[in-house]
C-alpha cells in the first residue's frame, strides 16, 4: 500500500496557490491508495477544511475520479507518520453501592413519617391486586385458587406483630429476587412499561408504585420482615425474610402446610421495641382512614368486637334457705348482663371516594356528607365545587366553603394548614402544605385532590415545586373564587353575610398579597358607607350609585363607624351626596390601597390632600386666597414645623378647621395602627407620617376673628393661643394623636376658665365704712306669736 509523506502533502499545498492558502477554494485530491481486482481505489485527502460537512447526497455519488471542493476527509498520511499509538477505549464500571449503606439511607433518610410505612404497604398490595384483575381478563384461571380480592390486616399487640395479607397476583421465585431483592426496582413500573410497550389495554391508572422502594419502609417499624407469596402460576410458595441493617436476605421454599395461602401475599413485620405501640388494632385502623381511605379494594382489619347478653347468677346461699321456706313466693332467676367479646374482621374503608364519580350523579346530601366524614365537622358547608381538570395537567377536586371559621387554632396568617387533602390515585400523600396549592389568604378552603402524574418525591410526602404545580394552583385558586362568587349571588342574603363575618378578612389579605386576582377579588368585598351604616354593601352596588359628574370611589379609614360618621372631612360630602365607604377594619385601609382602582374608578382618601370634589370655582379660589392669605401665613408661622402648609379647605361647612395628611404619607388612622404595633419600627414612623396639611375654613367665626387678630396685631397673646388651640383641636378632630396631652388639657382649661370667669358668681357684697366708735349691741325686738291648731282655731 503506497502511502505520501508528509514531505509529499507540503508540496501539493504549494501547488494549490494562494486561493487555497485563504481558504477561498478547497481541492480534494485523489490518491490511489491500492489496486485490487484491477480497480483503483481512491482515498480522498482534504487540501484545505472549509469547516463543512459532506451533504448526505454526496455520499452516494462515484466520486473515484472526481474532485469534490470544500470538502473535510481524514488524511492516513499523518497515521502513517504518527510515532504515537491509536488511543486505547476506556473500560465500563459499573456503579458499586454499600447495600447496608443504601438500605440505612433508605429506611432512616428517605421518610422523615414512620407511620407511613402502612401506607407503602397497602399501595403494594392493592398494585398487586390490580395486576391480577387486569391480567385475568385474558387469563380466567388465575382467579381460581380465590376469587375475593382484598386486603387483610391482623395485628398481635402482645409480641409485636403485624400481618398484612393480600389475595393479589403473588410472586415466583425469580420475581422475588428481581422485585425484593434488587432495590429501586419497581415492579409496577415494569409491569405498566410492558403494558406500554405491548400497546394492550391502554396502562391502568390505578397503579400507585413508581419508585421500587416502598417495601422497604417496613423497616422503618420493623428489625425482621417475612414475606410469604404464592403466584397462581407457580405450584410451590416461596418465603422471603430478611432483616433490618443487614445486606443479605433468605429465599426458601415454604413446605409447612399450615402456612400455605390460595394465591396473594402475606407480610410480617415484626416490630422494633421502640414502635409496637403499631400493633395496636385501633393504631391500625386510624392509619387505614387516614392514608388508605379510598383505596379500591377492602381493606379489612382484626378488630374486637362484642354483643350483649343475659346470663344467671348464682344465688347466695342465705337467700336461697329463705326461699326454700317460703315457697308461696315464685321463684325467679336472677340474672345479669355482660357484655361477651370476640375478633372478627371489620371493613376500614368504607367510604368511596366520590370525586371519581360524575357531579350529575352525586346528591347534595351525599356532598355534606362526605365532608363531615373527612374533616370531622358537624355543620353543613356553605358551598362545594366538584370538578375535573383535563390538559396538560388532569387532576380530580371537590372543594369546600366551611360554615364557620376555626376558633383559636388556625390564624388568618398562618399559610400551614390541613384543610387540603392530596391524594395520588387515591392514596393519601399529605395534608401540610405551604402554600404550594393554595395562597395563605384561601387556606380556609377545604378540600380534595387528586392526580394520576404529580411530581412527588421518593418519599410522597413533598410536592416538589414545578410548573405542573403552578398551574394546578391557579386552577384550584380559580375554581374556590367560582364557588365564593356562587354565594354572594345566591338569593338568600343571609349566606354571604354569613361567610363574610367569619372569612372577609382573608379576602381583604388577598388584596395585598395576590395582585393577579384583583379583579376576582374585588367584587366579593364588602364595606359600610355613609348611606349604608346598618348593612354592607358591594363595589358594584356603590357604583350604580354614584353620580353622573362623580369621578372617583371616596373611603375614609377609623376605628369605628360613630367616629368615621362624626369625622369633619365628611361635611361637604354629605351636603354634595356622595357616598363615602367607612374602612373600619384594619386591614381595610392597606387592601384599597393595593387595590387602587374598581371599574377605572380611583380610590381616595378624603383625608388626604387635594380633595377634588368636581366643584373647582378658580376665580372664587383666586378671591379667597387675596382675602385669606395673609391669615394663612400668620397662622403659619405661629404654627412653624408642625404643618407643612396652611391652605383654605373645600371640604368644610361647619368645622373652623382640619388636618390633613400628604399624598404619600400615612393617613391618621395609619398612623394610630402603627403605633400600636407591638414590633414597630419608630425610626420609621417619622418618615412615613409625611406631611400635614393644616386646612381653614374662611367661612367660620372663629376663623374670621383670627383674621380680624392678624390684620390688627398679630402679635396678641390671646390670639396665639387660640391658634395653638385650634391646631390641638384640629389633631384630636381628624383622628391625630396629640404629642403632649397634658399641655392640651392645660389649654382647654384654661380657655374655659376664661370663658366661664364669672357667669354663674354671685354678686359681690356691699362693704360698709369702718367708724371708729365701738361696736353697741343691737337690740333685737321680738315678737310673739300665738300658736294656731291644724283647723284655724287658736
Amino acid at each position: 500500500m503506497h502511502r505520501l509523506s508528509r514531505r509529499s502533502v507540503s508540496t501539493i499545498l504549494r501547488s494549490t496557490g494562494s486561493a487555497s492558502r485563504y481558504g477561498s477554494a478547497a481541492t480534494a485530491v485523489p490518491f490511489s491508495d491500492s489496486v485490487v481486482d484491477g480497480e483503483a481505489k481512491f482515498r480522498w485527502y482534504s487540501v484545505l477544511t472549509t469547516g463543512r460537512e459532506i451533504p448526505n447526497e454526496t455520499k452516494q455519488l462515484n466520486l473515484k475520479h472526481t474532485f469534490f471542493l470544500g470538502t473535510r476527509y481524514e488524511s492516513t498520511a499523518a497515521e502513517s507518520d504518527s510515532s504515537s499509538s491509536p488511543p486505547s477505549v476506556g473500560e465500563k464500571y459499573e456503579y458499586q453501592a454499600e447495600v447496608s449503606r443504601l438500605m440505612d439511607l433508605i429506611v432512616n433518610s428517605l421518610y422523615s413519617n414512620k407511620e407511613v410505612f402502612l401506607r407503602e404497604l397497602i399501595s403494594n398490595a392493592s398494585d398487586a391486586l390490580d395486576k391480577l384483575r387486569f391480567l385475568s381478563v385474558t387469563d380466567s384461571e388465575l382467579l381460581k385458587d380465590a376469587a375475593d380480592l382484598d386486603i387483610r390486616i391482623q395485628t398481635d399487640k402482645d409480641n409485636g406483630i403485624i400481618t398484612i395479607t393480600d389475595s393479589g397476583i403473588g410472586m415466583t421465585r425469580q420475581e422475588l429476587i428481581d422485585c425484593l431483592g434488587t432495590i429501586a426496582q419497581s415492579g409496577t413500573a415494569k409491569f405498566l412499561k410492558a403494558l406500554k410497550d405491548s400497546k394492550d389495554a391502554g396502562s391502568d391508572n390505578n397503579l400507585i408504585g413508581q419508585f421500587g422502594v416502598g417495601f422497604y419502609s417496613a423497616f422503618l417499624v420493623a428489625d425482621r420482615v417475612v414475606v410469604s407469596t404464592k403466584s397462581p402460576r407457580s405450584d410451590k410458595q416461596y418465603v422471603w425474610e430478611g432483616e433490618a441493617n443487614a445486606s443479605s436476605y433468605t429465599i426458601r421454599e415454604d413446605t409447612d402446610p399450615e402456612n400455605h395461602i390460595p394465591r396473594g401475599t402475606r407480610l410480617t413485620l415484626y416490630l422494633k421495641r421502640d414502635d409496637k405501640g403499631f400493633a395496636h388494632p385501633e393504631r391500625i385502623q386510624k392509619l387505614v382512614k387516614n392514608y388508605s381511605q379510598f383505596v379500591s379494594f377492602p381493606i379489612y382489619t382484626w378488630q374486637e368486637k362484642g354483643y350483649t347478653k343475659e346470663v344467671e347468677v348464682d344465688e347466695d346461699p342465705a337467700e336461697a334457705k329463705k326461699d326454700e321456706q317460703d315457697d308461696t313466693t315464685e321463684k325467679k332467676k336472677k340474672t345479669k348482663t355482660v357484655v361477651e367479646k370476640y375478633w372478627d374482621w371489620e371493613l376500614s374503608n368504607e367510604t368511596q371516594p366520590i370525586w371519581l364519580r360524575n357531579p350529575k350523579e352525586v346528591s347534595t346530601e351525599e356532598y355534606n356528607e362526605f365532608y363531615k366524614k373527612t374533616f370531622n365537622e358537624y355543620l353543613e358547608p356553605l358551598a362545594s365545587s366538584h370538578f375535573t381538570t383535563e390538559g396538560e395537567v388532569e387532576f380530580r377536586s371537590i372543594l369546600y366553603v366551611p360554615a364557620i371559621a376555626p376558633t383559636g387554632k388556625d390564624d388568618i396568617v398562618n399559610p400551614k394548614t390541613k384543610n387540603i387533602r392530596l391524594y395520588v390515585k387515591r392514596v393519601f400523600i399529605s395534608d401540610d402544605f405551604d402554600g404550594e396549592l393554595f395562597p395563605r389568604y384561601l387556606s380556609f378552603v377545604k378540600g380534595v385532590v387528586d392526580s394520576n402524574d404529580l411530581p412527588l418525591n421518593v418519599s410522597r410526602e413533598i410536592l416538589q415545586e414545578s410548573r405542573i404545580v403552578r398551574i394546578m394552583r391557579k386552577r384550584l385558586v380559580r375554581k374556590a373564587f367560582d364557588m365564593i362568587l356562587g354565594i354572594s349571588m345566591s338569593e338568600n342574603r343571609e349566606d354571604y353575610e354569613k361567610f363574610w363575618d367569619n372569612f372577609g378578612k382573608h379576602l381583604k389579605l388577598g388584596c395585598i398579597e395576590d395582585r393577579e386576582n384583583h379583579k376576582r377579588i374585588a367584587p366579593l368585598l364588602r364595606f359600610f358607607s355613609s348611606q349604608s351604616e346598618e348593612e354592607m354593601i358591594s363595589l358594584d352596588e356603590y357604583v350604580e350609585n354614584m353620580k353622573p359628574e362623580q369621578k372617583d370611589i371616596y373611603y375614609i379609614a377609623s376605628d369605628s363607624i360613630t367616629s368615621a360618621r362624626n369625622t369633619p372631612f365628611l361635611e361637604r360630602l354629605l351636603e354634595k351626596d356622595l357616598e363615602v365607604l367607612f374602612l373600619v377594619d384594619p386591614i381595610d385601609e392597606i387592601a384599597i390601597q393595593n387595590l387602587k382602582s374598581y371599574k377605572e374608578k380611583n380610590f381616595v382618601d378624603i383625608t388626604k390632600e387635594d380633595l377634588d370634589l368636581g366643584d373647582k370655582n378658580e376665580e372664587k379660589e383666586k378671591i379667597m386666597k387675596q382675602e385669606f392669605g395673609q391669615t394663612c401665613d400668620w397662622i403659619k408661622k405661629r404654627l412653624g414645623d408642625k404643618v407643612a402648609s396652611v391652605q383654605i379647605s373645600n371640604r368644610l361647612s361647619s368645622s373652623p378647621c382640619v388636618l390633613v395628611s400628604g399624598k404619600f404619607g400615612w393617613s391618621a388612622n395609619m398612623e394610630r395602627l402603627m403605633k400600636s404595633q407591638t414590633v414597630g419600627d419608630m425610626s420609621s414612623l417619622e418618615f412615613m407620617r409625611g406631611r400635614r396639611v393644616f386646612e381653614i375654613n374662611p367661612e367660620h367665626e372663629i376663623i374670621k376673628n383670627l383674621t380680624a387678630a392678624c390684620r390688627s396685631n398679630q402679635d396678641d397673646e390671646d390670639a396665639l393661643r387660640a391658634v395653638d388651640l385650634l391646631y390641638d383641636a384640629a389633631l384630636v378632630s381628624s383622628g391625630y394623636t396629640p404629642e403632649d396631652p397634658a399641655q392640651l388639657g392645660g389649654k382647654i382649661y384654661e380657655m374655659m376658665g376664661m370663658a366661664l370667669s364669672g357667669r354663674w358668681s354671685p354678686p359681690p357684697e356691699v362693704q360698709h365704712p369702718v367708724s371708729s366708735q365701738p361696736d353697741i349691741p343691737e337690740t333685737l325686738e321680738a315678737e310673739l306669736v300665738e300658736p294656731v291648731q291644724a283647723d284655724g282655731q287658736k
